[in-house]
């Protein structure tokens, strides 16, 4: 829902009713992942999307039947479906959709959650799934009814407890936590727990989505392969910052996708800035006065990924100067240097592509290779 949180809150402001349909589950080879959203405004405006459009239509359909009635909807779509030749996944994928009115009396939390969205704070929020799944083993005694969904949990990790309900105290509580403990992780999914919030599988399904703060892009050297670099991180979805000493290369001018410009001896700027576990950081000054003591640094922190551009004798030379200052062999294992996939690029473009294929590959588990050559799932 982060890719139409701007859209949700112009129709709301303007007093627009609309329904919200998530994905929640996935299988096999789905196009999209959880938390993946798409509105359907009264008006009939349609904005996001949950399947790359194999299935928009049909969810349309049921987001306006939600509309009319007011009540949430499940609904899985996929080609084993009676329905698949209407509205299948031609990928050959399952995906389970939640469609919820998102108006103030079925979800008066949505400004706030909104609201935190767009000032890059970590909200979840969790539902109950309209659905009945029945038990493993029959119970001994009769297992009490369940409570009737009453809305959504917002949390946060503040200190401050959650908003809303989902029918119970306890359920509440046990909800609490769990979400917290996804969105630390920055995680969305479904967990499985008792009528009264108790560790059991067997009868309410919560759908967990998390809203954790864009992922942060570190880029260091104001050349033209890192305008194309910022330009990419900004597309898929990273907070970019661009860092060199030189005044005159690091200018607004050349960098307008930046999220932040800072002017600094990259080293330096790395020891005042925390670095996270989905922090990513390209180096690519291509001068040793200047990536060496900012590589010292950057290898010893938990970042997610941190890449070199240089030559091979480059990439020699760098961890010669490396070993000397101290560095073990287990930080410089870290090191993806030269940086990139093996594309054959040769324009700061297409170096740009090279460099993000490898961020997303070593995030999702891919390997590089061509699909066609390839048997595993593609989707994995």
């Amino acid at each position: 829902m982060r890719d139409i949180a701007e859209s949700l809150a112009a129709w709301h402001t303007a007093g627009v009713r609309f329904a919200v349909a998530t994905v929640v589950r996935t299988w096999r080879s789905a196009p999209r992942r959880p938390g993946a959203a798409m509105a359907v405004a009264e008006s009939g405006e349609v904005c996001g999307s949950v399947s790359g459009g194999c299935v928009e239509g049909a969810v349309y359909e049921l987001a306006r039947e939600v509309l009319t009635s007011g009540e949430p909807a499940l609904a899985t779509y996929g080609v084993s479906d009676d329905d698949a030749l209407e509205a299948g996944l031609t990928c050959g994928g399952t995906i389970e959709i939640l469609v919820r009115p998102a108006d103030d009396e079925h979800f008066p939390e949505l400004p706030a959650v909104l609201d935190r969205i767009a000032s890059g704070r970590p909200v979840a929020v969790a539902s109950v799934l309209p659905e009945n799944t029945p038990p493993a083993t029959p119970p001994a005694p009769a297992p009490p009814p369940p409570p009737p969904p009453a809305g959504n949990l917002v949390i946060t990790p503040d200190a401050a407890g959650p908003s809303g309900t989902l029918g119970g105290e306890r359920l509440d509580a046990a909800i609490t936590d769990q979400a917290r403990g996804m969105l630390a992780q920055g995680r969305t999914g479904v967990v499985r727990v008792g009528y009264d919030g108790e560790r059991r599988m067997d009868q309410l399904a919560v759908f967990v989505q998390s809203f954790a703060p864009p992922p942060r892009m570190l880029v260091f050297g104001a050349i033209d392969f890192a305008s194309a670099v910022a330009r990419m991180g900004k597309f898929l979805g990273y907070h970019v910052t661009v860092c060199d000493a030189r005044p005159t290369f690091a200018t607004r001018k050349r960098f307008p996708d930046a999220d932040e410009l800072v002017v600094q001896w990259p080293h330096r700027f790395l020891e005042d800035h925390p670095v996270d576990e989905n922090t990513v950081i390209c180096v690519l000054t291509h001068d040793p006065k200047f990536d060496v003591p900012l590589l010292e640094r950057a290898l010893l922190t938990p970042a997610r990924y941190i890449g070199a551009m240089g030559s091979r004798r480059t990439h020699d030379t760098r961890l010669t100067r490396l070993r000397e200052a101290g560095l073990p062999e287990s930080a410089l294992a870290r090191l993806s240097s030269p940086i990139g996939l093996d594309l054959g690029a040769r324009t700061p473009e297409e170096t740009a592509v090279a460099i993000m294929a490898e961020i997303i590959a070593l995030r999702w588990g891919g390997t590089g290779d061509r699909l066609t050559h390839t048997h595993r799932p593609i989707h994995h």
